[in-house]
Protein backbone atom coordinates (compact mmCIF):
# COMPACT_ATOMS: atom_id res chain seq x y z
CA UNK A 1 0.00 0.00 0.00
CA UNK A 2 1.28 3.26 -1.12
CA UNK A 3 1.04 5.87 1.83
CA UNK A 4 0.46 9.59 0.58
CA UNK A 5 2.10 12.66 1.23
CA UNK A 6 0.50 16.19 2.76
CA UNK A 7 0.08 19.16 0.81
CA UNK A 8 2.99 21.27 2.55
CA UNK A 9 3.27 24.82 0.47
CA UNK A 10 0.51 26.59 0.79
CA UNK A 11 1.10 28.16 -2.50
CA UNK A 12 0.04 24.65 -3.81
CA UNK A 13 -3.18 24.81 -2.02
CA UNK A 14 -3.82 27.75 -3.75
CA UNK A 15 -3.28 26.73 -6.75
CA UNK A 16 -5.28 23.56 -6.58
CA UNK A 17 -7.93 25.67 -5.13
CA UNK A 18 -7.84 28.14 -8.31
CA UNK A 19 -7.72 25.14 -10.75
CA UNK A 20 -11.32 23.43 -8.96
CA UNK A 21 -12.97 26.53 -8.73
CA UNK A 22 -12.47 26.45 -12.61
CA UNK A 23 -13.53 23.15 -12.69
CA UNK A 24 -16.62 22.72 -9.63
CA UNK A 25 -18.16 24.82 -7.12
CA UNK A 26 -18.15 20.91 -6.09
CA UNK A 27 -15.05 19.80 -6.76
CA UNK A 28 -13.37 22.90 -4.62
CA UNK A 29 -15.81 22.77 -1.88
CA UNK A 30 -14.75 19.05 -1.42
CA UNK A 31 -11.38 20.20 -1.65
CA UNK A 32 -11.81 23.04 0.78
CA UNK A 33 -13.68 20.40 3.12
CA UNK A 34 -10.99 18.59 3.36
CA UNK A 35 -7.64 20.56 3.75
CA UNK A 36 -9.94 22.65 6.45
CA UNK A 37 -11.74 20.10 8.34
CA UNK A 38 -9.22 16.85 8.97
CA UNK A 39 -12.36 14.75 8.07
CA UNK A 40 -11.70 11.47 5.66
CA UNK A 41 -13.04 10.89 2.46
CA UNK A 42 -15.32 8.73 3.71
CA UNK A 43 -17.29 10.87 6.07
CA UNK A 44 -17.02 13.75 3.73
CA UNK A 45 -18.65 11.75 1.34
CA UNK A 46 -21.57 11.13 3.68
CA UNK A 47 -22.25 14.36 4.29
CA UNK A 48 -25.81 15.96 3.54
CA UNK A 49 -27.01 19.22 2.33
CA UNK A 50 -29.17 19.42 6.09
CA UNK A 51 -25.45 18.71 8.04
CA UNK A 52 -23.99 21.62 6.61
CA UNK A 53 -26.44 24.51 5.84
CA UNK A 54 -27.36 27.15 8.38
CA UNK A 55 -25.07 25.61 10.91
CA UNK A 56 -21.82 26.94 12.80
CA UNK A 57 -20.92 23.09 13.78
CA UNK A 58 -20.65 20.23 11.76
CA UNK A 59 -21.70 17.21 13.66
CA UNK A 60 -20.78 13.52 12.54
CA UNK A 61 -20.36 10.10 13.94
CA UNK A 62 -16.79 8.83 12.46
CA UNK A 63 -17.56 6.18 10.05
CA UNK A 64 -14.67 4.24 10.79
CA UNK A 65 -14.05 4.50 14.45
CA UNK A 66 -17.83 4.93 15.59
CA UNK A 67 -16.80 8.28 17.83
CA UNK A 68 -18.64 11.35 17.47
CA UNK A 69 -17.08 14.24 15.97
CA UNK A 70 -18.27 17.85 16.25
CA UNK A 71 -16.31 21.03 15.40
CA UNK A 72 -16.79 24.75 13.59
CA UNK A 73 -17.00 25.38 10.36
CA UNK A 74 -14.79 28.37 9.85
CA UNK A 75 -15.00 31.31 7.98
CA UNK A 76 -13.55 30.16 4.64
CA UNK A 77 -15.77 27.62 4.72
CA UNK A 78 -19.54 28.75 5.69
CA UNK A 79 -20.04 31.34 2.78
CA UNK A 80 -18.85 28.56 0.16
CA UNK A 81 -21.40 26.13 1.93
CA UNK A 82 -24.14 28.56 1.94
CA UNK A 83 -23.73 29.12 -1.65
CA UNK A 84 -23.73 25.42 -2.99
CA UNK A 85 -26.73 24.82 -0.86
CA UNK A 86 -28.76 26.94 -2.48
CA UNK A 87 -31.88 25.08 -3.86
CA UNK A 88 -31.07 22.07 -2.48
CA UNK A 89 -33.19 19.18 -0.39
CA UNK A 90 -31.48 19.30 3.23
CA UNK A 91 -31.78 15.49 2.67
CA UNK A 92 -29.95 15.16 -0.40
CA UNK A 93 -26.11 14.34 -0.63
CA UNK A 94 -23.80 17.20 -0.67
CA UNK A 95 -21.73 16.15 -2.72
CA UNK A 96 -23.22 13.89 -5.78
CA UNK A 97 -21.90 12.50 -9.32
CA UNK A 98 -23.07 13.88 -12.45
CA UNK A 99 -25.51 11.13 -12.46
CA UNK A 100 -26.96 12.68 -9.18
CA UNK A 101 -26.11 9.71 -7.05
CA UNK A 102 -23.92 9.70 -3.53
CA UNK A 103 -20.44 10.80 -4.95
CA UNK A 104 -18.15 7.92 -4.43
CA UNK A 105 -14.52 7.25 -3.20
CA UNK A 106 -12.76 6.58 -6.39
CA UNK A 107 -14.39 9.79 -8.53
CA UNK A 108 -13.35 11.59 -5.65
CA UNK A 109 -9.51 10.26 -5.73
CA UNK A 110 -9.35 10.72 -9.23
CA UNK A 111 -10.73 14.59 -8.88
CA UNK A 112 -7.76 15.63 -6.55
CA UNK A 113 -5.50 13.27 -7.86
CA UNK A 114 -5.88 15.25 -11.35
CA UNK A 115 -6.02 18.23 -10.03
CA UNK A 116 -2.86 17.81 -8.02
CA UNK A 117 -1.18 16.90 -10.88
CA UNK A 118 -2.56 19.13 -13.26
CA UNK A 119 -0.95 21.93 -10.86
CA UNK A 120 2.79 20.69 -10.80
CA UNK A 121 2.38 18.34 -7.76
CA UNK A 122 5.12 15.54 -7.54
CA UNK A 123 4.00 14.12 -4.24
CA UNK A 124 1.48 10.94 -4.04
CA UNK A 125 -1.56 12.57 -3.61
CA UNK A 126 -5.24 11.09 -2.75
CA UNK A 127 -7.74 11.72 -1.19
CA UNK A 128 -6.10 11.11 2.48
CA UNK A 129 -4.13 13.80 1.73
CA UNK A 130 -6.67 16.84 2.25
CA UNK A 131 -6.84 15.11 5.76
CA UNK A 132 -2.72 15.02 6.32
CA UNK A 133 -2.48 18.25 4.85
CA UNK A 134 -5.18 20.43 7.14
CA UNK A 135 -3.05 18.33 10.17
CA UNK A 136 0.61 19.08 8.70
CA UNK A 137 -0.51 22.85 8.48
CA UNK A 138 -2.37 22.69 11.90
CA UNK A 139 0.44 21.77 12.99
CA UNK A 140 2.73 24.80 11.60
CA UNK A 141 0.56 26.91 13.14
CA UNK A 142 -0.59 25.69 16.69
CA UNK A 143 2.76 23.43 17.17
CA UNK A 144 0.47 21.32 19.34
CA UNK A 145 0.30 17.89 18.93
CA UNK A 146 -1.60 16.96 21.69
CA UNK A 147 -4.44 19.12 20.02
CA UNK A 148 -4.00 17.34 16.68
CA UNK A 149 -3.50 13.88 18.26
CA UNK A 150 -7.22 14.35 19.90
CA UNK A 151 -8.33 15.83 16.63
CA UNK A 152 -7.67 12.78 14.61
CA UNK A 153 -8.13 10.17 17.62
CA UNK A 154 -4.74 8.82 17.09
CA UNK A 155 -3.07 6.79 20.13
CA UNK A 156 0.35 8.78 20.58
CA UNK A 157 1.98 12.24 19.16
CA UNK A 158 4.23 10.34 17.90
CA UNK A 159 1.83 8.30 16.12
CA UNK A 160 0.47 12.12 14.91
CA UNK A 161 4.09 13.65 13.72
CA UNK A 162 4.68 10.49 11.19
CA UNK A 163 0.99 10.46 10.12
CA UNK A 164 1.56 14.42 8.88
CA UNK A 165 4.81 13.98 7.49
CA UNK A 166 6.28 16.05 10.26
CA UNK A 167 9.00 12.98 11.42
CA UNK A 168 10.17 12.42 8.06
CA UNK A 169 10.79 16.31 7.39
CA UNK A 170 12.77 16.48 10.92
CA UNK A 171 14.82 13.42 9.95
CA UNK A 172 15.45 14.82 6.61
CA UNK A 173 16.50 18.42 7.96
CA UNK A 174 18.47 16.82 10.27
CA UNK A 175 20.10 15.06 7.34
CA UNK A 176 20.30 17.90 5.45
CA UNK A 177 21.88 20.04 7.87
CA UNK A 178 24.42 17.36 8.84
CA UNK A 179 27.61 17.95 7.28
CA UNK A 180 31.05 16.66 8.47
Amino acid sequence: MTTVEPIRNKKDIKKVERLLSQQSKRDLLLFVIGTNCGLRISDILNLNVGDVRNKTYIQIVEKKTGKFKKFPINAKLKPMIDDFCKGRRDKEPLFKSHRGRRLDRVTAYYLIHNACKSVGLDEKIGTHSMRKTFGYHHYQLFKDVVLLQKIFNHSSPQITLRYIGIEQDQIDYSYNNFIL
